[in-house]
């Protein structure tokens, strides 16, 4: 009848406008500026149960895990104190990341009364998903002989050094990107969603030698499968040293080296292009680009007082124009952002 296809027609066009919410909210999240790679150590806090402590490397390696009772029924408030005390100090560190889910107030100001030797940072992470994450196969793989407590706090820890490589381990609605988002289409909601993570992903770019298997899935052209033959490769031969080696990772064609090798990134790889935004395809411009000013490519990135030189019209060929060559040295001006 009539009123039902109104009604249909109204409540698609509502999911739409609903659902590209949920899709700037998540975008949000997902670009939300990491702290970097800092020693942290992150609490998962509790009342009855306790707070669960970790202490995490740059990394994000798990380093020590323990828990302290500051909070009602036990008011052990003195001695969580000196054990944060001791651990800041034995695991040098830089920032504490507290969950915001019950107790975090409590556990906020019962940090905020610790002087600590060193200006420590103290941040309050959202939780969304982090129970999700704890009890996945993801976690469960990563940290077999820990409780989901303990993976909990690492996550907790981890979205604060890089909110993107630790979100892109939750299924997208479960990071509670908006109310009634169970009400929408699903199929939709899951469509749009999973683009938003695709473009986020491949807008930052990821670190080849440090991606987890969920990170390195969302890269354009690489997916499920090729992720985790990129992480055993690299587990069992050491770190790459150029983009050039992932075509030695099996079932990695040619294919999936031109759709991913930009957003693929080598900290400290011999040629500093590695570490940048330009597709290897297009090395021998910006190398010759260099070569002609008389300078090296190292030399060219970052310095836009060199490449403001750069006469862009003569580097033109039949098959790059001067869009690809503006969007070149775009990058090699702010390389990686």
């Amino acid at each position: 009848s009539l009123s039902n296809e109104a009604l249909q027609n109204a409540k698609a066009k509502a999911d739409d406008a609903a659902i590209s919410v949920f899709a700037k909210n998540l975008k949000q999240l997902l670009l939300g500026s990491p702290l970097g790679e800092k020693q942290v150590l992150a609490i998962d806090p509790g009342f009855r149960t306790g707070c669960k402590v970790v202490c995490l490397d740059e990394q994000g390696n798990l380093k020590h895990n323990e828990t302290i009772y500051p909070h009602p029924p036990q008011n052990d408030s003195s001695g969580a104190i000196k054990k944060i005390s001791s651990l800041s100090e034995a695991y040098k560190i830089e920032a504490i990341a507290i969950g915001n889910g019950t107790a975090s107030r409590e556990t906020e100001s019962l940090i905020k009364r610790i002087r600590f030797k060193n200006d420590i940072q103290v941040f309050v992470v959202s939780e969304a998903g982090a129970s999700i994450y704890s009890a996945s196969k993801i976690a469960r793989d990563e940290f077999p002989n820990y409780d989901v407590t303990v993976r909990g706090a690492v996550s907790i820890g981890r979205r604060l050094q890089d909110p993107l490589a630790e979100l892109v381990k939750i299924e997208p609605k479960s990071i509670g990107v908006g109310q009634y988002q169970h009400d929408v289409d699903q199929t939709k909601l899951k469509n749009e969603l999973d683009r938003v993570v695709e473009s986020c992903v491949n807008t930052v770019g990821v670190n080849l030698n440090t991606a987890s298997k969920s990170l390195l899935s969302y890269v354009s052209g690489i997916g499920g499968k090729l992720a985790e033959n990129i992480v055993d490769y690299r587990t069992k031969k050491g770190a790459f040293k150029s983009r050039h080696d992932i075509l030695s990772v099996p079932r990695l064609g040619n294919k999936a080296f031109e759709q991913g090798a930009a957003f693929l990134r080598i900290k400290d790889a011999e040629n500093p292009l590695d570490d940048s935004a330009v597709h290897p395809e297009s090395y021998s411009i910006v190398e010759k680009m260099a070569k002609d000013l008389g300078k090296t490519v190292k030399d060219l990135i970052g310095n836009s007082t060199l490449i403001k030189q750069v006469d862009l019209k003569t580097y033109c060929t039949e098959t790059v124009g001067l869009p690809t060559l503006e969007d070149i040295a775009k990058e090699l001006e702010k390389p990686g952002l």
